[in-house]
């Protein structure tokens, strides 16, 4: 029975390489069919301060990608589907069961010297699982349950998915411009002295405070304001339970952690949104402008680390109401896409984002946890990428980023990054959308004083003090 399984995974991981077309689309008898997408990019640096390879980011801390994405490490994607046929075939309902599988290194090292078993290794993830009827009965309506990443506005050139990442756990209900969304947040931990039902900001090396579980309740709705511009309204209301009539026991003994408070009382939270999506039709075929504004108060004040979800709440809070009231996160968030002849692509953006928690002070404040973290930061970035059309085949990719970070009462950390990236794309397709890609990269960067001396950034972390941040390497980058 084992082998037939692992025969079976072996097709279906091949799949997707059968053929150029995007669906690879399998009758299994009337009823069933099965397709496979994938993501993925990989590649090598060198880095001539000391001879090797660091596969560290030039970016600022707390920024991931923002600020360019060019460095980014190893990563894949399987995402296979199941497709099932209604009873009826005049029935023009679409039924779909989706899985998502990702693969990454911890510790940042290349996929082909490590694994599963290595320290600091190969993960493998599953940030999606879930079923999803659309086109009901022909209407436009759909329904899904399960965890999905259900987001949209992304600024490619920095990797970030802004204003509408709800990706999580929970059910959803769309209906012409309308779409309804019930998130549940939460992360169970097994180990001694972590209690249940509280969410753990572990794997991005952000430092959040730990919740309990939440509800995040998501309205959203496009208005169609003519045939180029679309405004889209964004409300959250987010819903952390209380400990009040189930305390949780504490892991630890008394006296051993007075600053640890378990049994605070439950909390809420609203997020504002408004997202106006421009068509810019005289400035080429796929040229657009978007702009997004978003408020997020108390608990609803995420949006650190490159991350933009709301539920990921950021600072301290106010220790003697024993809660977020007073927190709030404003973010503003520009991209623009243009041609600025028929060889050369222009994609700009602008990231800005203000948050405060709960205490009373910008500086360092007490968690629930009784851990010091930030209270305020505001952090701002803006870059560009010129695509060059050199040959069908060959692109030419120019870009620049500018970052600066304030947390709390602390100095401002800032960069400039300038890179270049010689691209071959075989495939032959004249847009900044296809793939697969073959890069060159060379990057250069330069911090100020602030970001030198405190080594804020992980290429700093790795060679120390230096003003100037050098990287060279290839990378291979593909989607289906």
């Amino acid at each position: 029975m084992k082998q037939y399984l692992i025969i079976l995974a072996c097709v279906f991981t091949a799949l997707p390489f059968l053929s150029h077309a995007q669906l690879n689309y399998i009758e299994q008898g009337d009823k069933i069919g099965f397709n496979m997408d994938t993501y993925g990019r990989v590649g090598v640096d060198w880095n001539y301060d000391n001879g090797g390879s660091i596969g560290r980011r030039l970016n600022l801390n707390n920024l991931g990608s923002i600020g360019g994405r060019l460095e980014e490490q190893d990563y894949l994607e399987l995402v296979p589907a199941f497709n099932f046929k209604p009873f009826n075939e005049d029935d023009p309902t679409k039924i779909k069961v989706q899985t998502r599988f990702a693969v990454y290194s911890n510790s940042l090292s290349l996929f082909g010297n490590s694994s599963t078993s290595s320290l600091g290794g190969l993960t493998i993830a599953m940030p999606e699982i879930y079923a999803e009827a659309s086109n009901i009965n022909g209407k436009d309506l759909s329904i899904w349950i399960g965890a999905r990443l259900y987001r949209k506005g992304e600024v490619h050139i920095a990797d970030h998915f802004f204003f509408d990442d709800h990706s999580g756990q929970g059910f959803g209900v769309e209906y012409k411009n309308t779409r309804f969304a019930s998130i549940f947040v939460s992360s169970t931990d097994t180990t001694a002295d972590v209690p249940p039902y509280f969410y753990l900001n572990i794997g991005d090396g952000v430092a959040n405070i730990a919740l309990r579980q939440r509800n995040v309740l998501v309205l959203e709705h496009d208005f169609q304001l003519n045939n180029q511009n679309t405004l889209t309204g964004l409300f959250e209301f987010h819903r952390m339970g209380g400990a009040e009539s189930d305390p949780i026991p504490s892991p630890f003994e008394e006296g051993d952690a007075p600053d640890v408070i378990l049994n605070y009382p439950s909390d809420h939270g609203f997020v504002y949104g408004l997202k106006l999506q421009s068509d810019l039709p005289s400035l080429g075929n796929s040229a657009y402008n978007t702009l997004a504004v978003r408020y997020g108060s108390r608990i609803a004040n995420g949006g650190d680390g490159g991350h933009s979800k709301t539920w990921v709440t950021y600072g301290a809070p106010d220790l003697e109401k024993l809660n977020f009231s007073g927190a709030y996160s404003l973010s503003i968030v520009d991209e623009i896409k243009f041609d600025l002849s028929e060889k050369n692509n222009f994609n700009g953006y602008f990231i800005f984002t203000q948050s405060k928690g709960a205490a009373d002070t910008k500086g360092m404040a007490k968690t629930y946890w009784g851990r010091e973290v930030y209270n305020y930061k505001q952090d701002l970035t803006l870059g560009f990428r010129d695509v060059h059309y050199v040959t069908n085949k060959f692109h030419f990719l120019t870009e620049f980023h500018y970052s600066q970070r304030k947390d709390g009462e602390a100095p401002k950390y800032s960069y400039q990054k300038f890179s270049l990236a010689p691209t071959f794309a075989p495939t032959g397709e004249k847009s900044t959308g296809v793939r697969p890609h073959f890069r060159f990269i060379f990057s250069l960067s330069h911090y100020n004083d602030a970001a030198v001396d405190n080594l804020y950034s992980p290429y700093l972390q790795f060679v120390g003090k230096q003003k100037w941040g050098h990287y060279l390497g290839v990378k291979a980058e593909w989607w289906l």
